[in-house]
């Protein structure tokens, strides 16, 4: 393990050594050139990892992990027969989506029992898995589960998901304790009280959050460079958005452009759980480089800046789907695939495979989601008096996507698919500004507000260390290649 260093200092000379040391073990592949660096340091800032639930069934309802898949693919036939339009087993009640925070991405797994006396058993819940049965199999009654029910005064037992656990403890032949595990960082325990009723107390834990170092050189996809260089896929997709607003990944990426990053790893009794967020990160496309900064302002809004406190997220993303490759360009003299004629393709059509989230460039509202000729299914979000932007040939739209609609800058709308006039899964994406068609990857996006002046030296002295951190590892890696 490395030396940890004070948090509020910059890294010295014995610092730098060391971090070349680390690079020098993780030397690169011959085809990605890609590092990572992890240093157990205490992190400035917060994270604070939790699941989210709002059903108040007690039947198991799906999981839905929005940062687990870049693009998922339809269903099978099999499976398909057993589905709802919303996905969901047609057996079990859903009522509402289960969604993991997208940054914070948890390793499942059992946290150790603390000391206790009696018997615990433990149980993963299945879709279709109820209560009832859950209590039945490990051996107790419906009165059981009426008392601890009656303790669960915020119905936490009743949200209930495929992947959580459920652990019973029994004490001279009775029911002592019920434990929820949603996560490693949260559960719900109910305890017998020496007079026999229950009480309820829901247990959240905090991870600590370690920055590590990881660097890659682009040679077939950032994909590919990202996990050479030890990051997951939530992290890849997050540089992806962050960059996404100078950087289009589908038509600017070239070989030889390089990223920097530094980002948390979260750990929980010193066992690594999973990741955290982007702290700082620069990227380097056809010999311009980009640097982010991760700042909270002071009502405690996040968001990525330059250095210079300048917003690197404009009124409108890029790209709408991340990693699609661009199957088709603006052109006004296009012959059309299908009618083989010449017809203007007045947008740019993004091939990706079904169901790969399609996302709403901007903030908005939804003034058309239905059926528009050989466009297939369609949405056309307004945004403020001037702008629109139109997204085509989706497989289906998201829950919620209709007709008044207010949706925000990177939420996802639909899933990519191949309906109306289309030779395969892609999305066709317009952006029209007073009616008429500009290319999406060279119209000019107008720029957020950046950091206010007042706080501006909050600003400098939040990102200071971060910005050092990010300069010390990518100078590390850069010798530590130069050595080789």
């Amino acid at each position: 393990m490395l030396k940890k260093f004070p948090k509020t200092h910059l890294f010295a000379a014995g610092g730098l050594s060391l971090a070349i040391g680390a690079v020098l073990m993780f030397s690169p592949g011959s085809k990605v050139e890609a590092n990572r660096i992890s240093i157990p340091l205490p992190l400035h800032g917060e994270s604070t990892p939790q699941s989210s639930t709002d059903s108040s069934s007690i039947f198991a309802t799906p999981k839905q992990n929005i940062a687990s898949e870049v693009a998922e693919a339809l269903p099978s036939q099999d499976e398909t027969a057993n589905l709802d339009d919303e996905g969901a087993a047609s057996d079990i009640v859903v009522t509402s989506d289960y969604e993991d925070q997208p940054h914070q991405e948890l390793v499942e797994s059992s946290l150790a029992s603390e000391a206790d006396l009696g018997e615990w058993k433990s149980y993963q819940i299945k879709s279709g898995d109820t209560l009832s049965v859950l209590f039945q199999r490990a051996g107790f009654s419906a009165q059981d589960l009426m008392k601890v029910l009656a303790a669960d005064k915020d119905n936490n037992l009743r949200k209930i998901y495929p992947g959580n656990t459920i652990e019973f403890n029994s004490l001279d032949g009775q029911l002592n304790k019920v434990r929820l595990k949603r996560s490693l960082l949260e559960s719900t325990l109910v305890s017998r009280s020496a007079d026999g009723s229950f009480t309820t107390e829901v247990i959240k834990r905090e991870p600590e959050a370690h920055p590590a170092f990881g660097a890659g050189t682009i040679t077939s996809s950032l994909y590919a460079a990202g996990q050479s260089a030890g990051l997951s896929q939530g992290l890849i997709m997050e540089m992806a958005n962050i960059f996404g607003y100078d950087i289009d990944f589908a038509l600017d990426l070239r070989e030889g452009d390089q990223f920097n990053v530094v980002y948390e790893e979260l750990y929980l009794d010193g066992k690594k759980i999973g990741y955290g967020n982007i702290l700082a990160a620069n990227f380097t496309n056809q010999g311009k480089t980009y640097t982010a900064v991760r700042y909270k302002d002071q009502n405690n809004r996040v968001s990525y800046y330059k250095p210079n406190g300048q917003s690197l997220r404009k009124a409108f993303i890029r790209t709408p789907v991340d990693f699609g490759r661009i199957s088709s360009h603006f052109n006004l003299s296009r012959k059309h695939p299908v009618l083989n004629r010449i017809r203007a393709h007045k947008g740019t059509d993004y091939a990706a495979p079904t169901g790969t989230p399609i996302k709403a460039a901007g903030d908005g509202k939804v003034i058309f989601a239905g059926v528009k000729g050989g466009y297939g299914n369609v949405v056309i979000i307004q945004h403020g008096q001037s702008i629109t932007t139109l997204y085509a040939h989706m497989h289906r739209f998201a829950k919620g996507i209709r007709v008044g609609t207010r949706v925000e800058q990177s939420q996802v709308i639909g899933y990519v698919g191949s309906s109306g006039l289309a030779t395969g899964p892609h999305l066709h994406y317009e952006f029209r500004v007073n009616g008429v068609h500009k290319n999406p990857t060279t119209v000019k996006l107008p720029e957020a507000a950046p950091v206010p002046k007042q706080e501006m030296a909050r600003f400098k002295q939040q990102t200071a260390t971060l910005l050092a951190q990010l300069d010390t590892f990518a100078e590390s890696h850069r010798l530590a290649l130069n050595a080789q």
